[in-house]
């Protein structure tokens, strides 16, 4: 590597993990929607997204967070900054992301606007972001109305189709800041008319603080005060800062307070509340403000107008030196040219312009979607009346069995403004990418979701705030023993306490769902919809209108996945404290009874495998005791393919203790490898393989993945088989029918709201584990194993060969084809022809299942930002050095620029 590629920032990373210098302590940490969460209901009924809206937020002071646009914050969300902006013709000012709820979009809630995530660096010493401001008045009534009159069967009403982006007539505000310190930070707004006419716009870079001092925290009240070109801000844990705005026109001030006289004619208590800056601008209420210059929000007014095709530059900064200039063009030149530095030292040199352009932004993408998240469990439920040991108390109050949990930290988001709050198992998934450029944040974000204020004291790990005792796939092992093999190839050795410390709160989760979640005690689990929403032909979180349960195929492969992972962990930690050995036999012999299970021997009715068809299936228990097979080829079926794992030799070898105890278990109960791989016989260069599937089920159930006409699509593997396009499942239940067909889009029913579906379309963070699954299978076959693949193609592949192709369809969704489009961006025009579009890289949240177009939340960076991994990985990853190394987690393989 050379000696100072990309070392810079990370020098800046060690001064962070050091705490030498707090360079992570501001970041783009600001949400980009507080209104309609769970933390801000305060409603009789749980509606949250009614209780707190849209039009409420510019008037009404939030309780345990802050939105804003393009924003930052300090790490503890106390004083935020983020611009407003208005065109002259809107009806309120710009200061926040506009969407439609849950309620009134066809398919669920989604945000209506264009912005990008351009740039960033783990520290944020630099970052970049694009907003796209129509020049016309914003559309906020049609995109309601109508979203509202479409149904489910419709394509959703996007910002584009409602014309106010025809003939170019926009501004792009790009937003850069650059750290010129820890605490010193350069700000650079660049506005520029796209449009062919005279425009003008009023800027209003916004500071304000966090309002903590109406909620009886006993904290004083912070201040802001303005003297010309300067706001001073004055608060008691973060000391003095000033906003450097010299070129501001004038300098406004109000306070961060509800105006309760707008919302519900009840007279406020200061005459200056949070929706001053809109009255003064829009509608000239020069009593809006607080001419006295002071307040807990204040903004620097700029008006520009511009000739179209033109541009021009604000400077701002936000700063403990009052000496400081705002205008800093030497810090972001050194900013822009080490973050260039950096990520060229994680591109391999083998990837194209293109692939380095989606790796980068995915990357960006991930660090900006960092957000400050509050919730303090026991205040909500004393506020909300509904705490278990208040009396009398409110029932049906969402999370009262979780009062134990402070949340108070940064936190990955999946997307900041449709989802805003942490999902576990997206979480997990979120790590494996973020490690590529910040080992010390991956590693820090898992150990969050294990520690006392998190964990549920019986070892359940919270889901999301809509429901934090809902079910997610148990994938946290596997991430925690990637991000321990990733720093271990990195460094030559693992954080040894970070994997010990993680083991035991996991094993407290995994006796968690061992209790809980196999109902009949026979080593074959449920968990409800398990984060694959509307997968199943019944809402599998739900009483099923049979009576009875079912036993999940999906569920039982996270657990034997979870086994697996669990003696991986236990192997690790046995190279330095042999009492690890009995956990590493623990759990082998967990994994051999949950494999067993989904195939005894003989052929069994009442089991997830199917000898017939070849396929994994859901298992339908009648309250008579009878069973069905659902018969529904998805990812269900599929991810027993995914429990598999290889064992080096020198560690099959090694612990006589843990092979003397299978030995003898394998003796007693020789019936539990009758079906599945076995575990005591050798594979290439004398590796141990633990999976589901032996050599006969592998590829049967490959024979089905790699089918187009079944689940291999153009850009990646289906949740759904397309088998079921022209052969719907249906069941009748009681004269009602119940029905799963393909849709390789949108999905057309409401089941867990009606905004995801895996009934078709492709899923980035299931195809990783397919990836990962695919080179477990390789390092154990070797290149002997081929298969057809395309299924019926004639074409042979060895299992590398396989991932490669299954990757080189995921990165085609967001690469530029030969026709010079990118599948991502469908049929817009202006995405794929505009020089100010064509390169401005979204991450849906998932994919249409046939040509690739994004769907869902726009902005989940956050697992379908793993693409970044993937790109990188199959950009140095080679099968002859797999084959003949040492390292059987290839997925996990570090790379660095070795020049």
């Amino acid at each position: 590597m050379a000696p100072n590629k990309g070392s810079e920032e990370r020098e800046r990373l060690a001064e962070a993990r050091s705490k030498a210098a707090p360079w992570k302590r501001w970041g783009p940490y600001l949400s980009e929607r507080q209104w309609g969460t769970v933390r801000e209901d305060y409603s009789d009924n749980g509606n949250a997204w009614d209780y707190f809206t849209h039009d409420q937020a510019r008037s009404r002071a939030y309780r345990w967070g802050e939105d804003g646009l393009a924003g930052i914050s300090d790490d503890r969300q106390q004083l935020c900054f983020a611009l407003a902006l208005w065109n002259g013709k809107d009806p309120i000012l710009k200061e926040r992301l506009f969407g439609l709820t849950n309620s009134e979009g066809n398919h669920g809630e989604d945000v209506k606007e264009y912005y990008f995530y351009l740039d960033s660096t783990p520290t944020h010493s630099y970052m970049k972001y694009l907003y796209k401001y129509p020049q016309a008045a914003f559309p906020y009534s049609d995109l309601v109305l109508t979203n509202r009159k479409r149904t489910r069967t419709d394509f959703e009403y996007e910002l584009l189709d409602t014309g106010v982006f025809d003939e170019h007539k926009y501004f792009d505000v790009f937003v850069e800041y650059a750290k010129a310190g820890a605490e010193d930070i350069a700000i650079r707004i660049t506005v520029a008319n796209r449009g062919p006419e005279t425009a003008t716009l009023h800027l209003l870079p916004t500071l304000w603080f966090r309002n903590t001092w109406s909620y009886g925290t006993r904290t004083g009240r912070p201040s802001l005060k303005g003297t010309p070109g300067r706001i001073t801000a004055e608060h008691a844990v973060l000391g003095r800062f000033h906003l450097q705005c010299p070129e501001a026109r004038e300098l406004l001030f109000t306070g961060n307070e509800t105006n309760t006289q707008r919302l519900w004619r009840l007279a406020n208590q200061t005459p200056y509340v949070k929706d001053a800056f809109h009255h003064y601008v829009i509608e000239g209420k020069g009593e809006a403000v607080n001419p006295e210059l002071e307040g807990t929000k204040a903004a620097a007014l700029h008006v520009v107008t511009l000739a179209g095709g033109t541009e021009t530059v604000v400077h701002l900064r936000l700063t403990q030196d009052a000496g400081a200039p705002a205008r800093a063009d030497e810090v972001f030149a050194a900013r822009i040219a080490e973050a260039d530095s950096f990520y060229d030292n994680i591109t391999p040199d083998g990837l194209s312009e293109d692939q380095g352009r989606v790796m980068r932004q995915a990357l960006a993408g991930m660090l900006w979607t960092k957000q400050y998240y509050f919730f303090d469990l026991d205040v909500w439920l004393e506020e909300h009346n509904a705490h278990p040991a208040a009396r009398p108390r409110r029932h049906l109050v969402r999370n009262s069995n979780w009062f134990h949990m402070v949340n108070d930290d940064i936190i990955s988001m999946p997307d900041k403004w449709e989802y805003p709050w942490y999902a576990a198992w997206d979480l997990a998934f979120h790590t494996t990418a973020l490690a590529m450029v910040d080992l010390d944040f991956a590693k820090d974000q898992l150990d969050l979701m294990l520690r006392e204020l998190y964990l549920h004291p019986n070892g359940q790990m919270p889901a999301y705030e809509w429901n934090f005792g809902d079910v997610n796939p148990p994938v946290h092992a596997w991430a925690t023993l990637f991000i321990y093999s990733l720093e271990k190839d990195r460094t030559g050795h693992g954080d040894v306490e970070f994997l010990k410390r993680s083991f035991h709160k996991l094993m407290l989760n995994f006796t968690w769902w061992v209790n809980r979640k196999d109902p009949g005690g026979r080593n074959v689990f449920d968990g409800g919809f398990l984060g694959l929403d509307n997968i199943g032909v019944f809402d599998r979180s739900s009483a099923l209108p049979t009576g009875g349960f079912l036993e999940q195929a999906d569920g039982t492969a996270w657990m034997a996945l979870f086994a697996q992972n669990l003696f991986e962990i236990s192997l690790e930690l046995a190279e330095h404290d042999v009492l690890y050995e009995d956990f590493a036999a623990k759990f082998v012999e967990h994994f051999l009874w949950i494999a067993s299970a989904m195939d005894r021997i003989g052929d069994n009715f009442d089991e997830m495998w199917d000898e017939t068809d070849g396929f994994f299936y859901d298992l339908l228990r009648f309250p008579d005791g009878s069973a069905q097979r659902l018969k529904v080829r998805s990812l269900v079926g599929l991810l027993p393919l995914c429990a598999s794992t290889v064992v080096s030799p020198s560690q099959a070898n090694r612990f006589g203790v843990m092979t003397d105890r299978i030995r003898k278990f394998l003796k007693r109960h020789p019936e539990v490898l009758a079906n599945i791989a076995p575990i005591d016989r050798d594979g290439v260069d004398g590796r141990r393989l633990l999976s589901i599937l032996d050599e006969k089920k592998l590829r049967r159930v490959l024979e089905k993945m790699l089918d187009e006409q079944e689940f291999l699509g153009p850009y990646g593997i289906r949740s759904l088989s397309l088998y079921h396009k022209k052969h719907p499942f249906e069941i009748d239940v009681h004269g009602e029918e119940y029905k799963v067909a393909y849709l390789p889009a949108e999905s057309d029913n409401g089941m867990f709201g009606g905004n995801s579906n895996w009934r078709g379309p492709v899923w980035m963070p299931v195809n990783m584990l397919i990836v990962r699954a695919l080179l477990q299978y390789y390092l154990y076959y070797g290149d002997a194993f081929q298969v057809e693949c395309p299924t019926g193609s004639g074409r042979m592949m060895n299992l590398f060969e396989v991932t490669q192709e299954i990757s080189n369809r995921l990165g085609g969704i967001f690469l530029r084809g030969q026709d010079g489009k990118r599948p991502v961006y469908g049929g817009s025009q202006l995405f794929q022809e505009d020089p100010h579009w064509r390169d401005l890289i979204l991450f849906y949240e998932y994919f249409h299942g046939d040509n690739g177009a994004g769907l869902g939340a726009s902005h989940q960076t956050g697992w379908t930002g793993t693409v970044a991994r993937l790109i990188q990985l199959f950009g140095h990853l080679r099968a002859e050095e797999l084959l003949e190394g040492e390292n059987v987690r290839p997925v996990a393989a570090d790379y660095e620029d070795a020049e």
